[in-house]
């Protein structure tokens, strides 16, 4: 059972990223070269969500509030406890 949350835990912000691709104009726009989101999504899935609701939210302006979110975001997607997970598991 703790595999499977995990899984899902690592799937989640690259299933939104297929959905928004997909069904909304949510990335038109914000990258001029297609390399970037596809680099976001298979490295930092978290970070690239946020930093594309920073470009719709706020305008791309970098204050206070999208800043901290950026760190937690960065934090979340360069997590060490994903090694730690494997190590317990054999």
């Amino acid at each position: 059972m703790p595999c499977l949350m995990v899984l899902l835990a690592l799937c989640v912000p690259r299933a939104v990223i297929v959905l928004l691709w997909l069904f909304t104009h949510w990335f038109s726009g914000i990258f001029h070269i297609a390399l970037w989101p596809v680099l976001g999504f298979i490295f930092l899935p978290t970070t690239l969500l946020w930093y594309t609701a920073v470009q719709h939210w706020w305008g791309g302006q970098w204050s206070l509030i999208p800043i901290i979110g950026i760190v937690i975001a960065l934090l979340i997607d360069l997590s060490p406890a994903s090694g730690r997970r494997r190590a317990y598991v054999r």
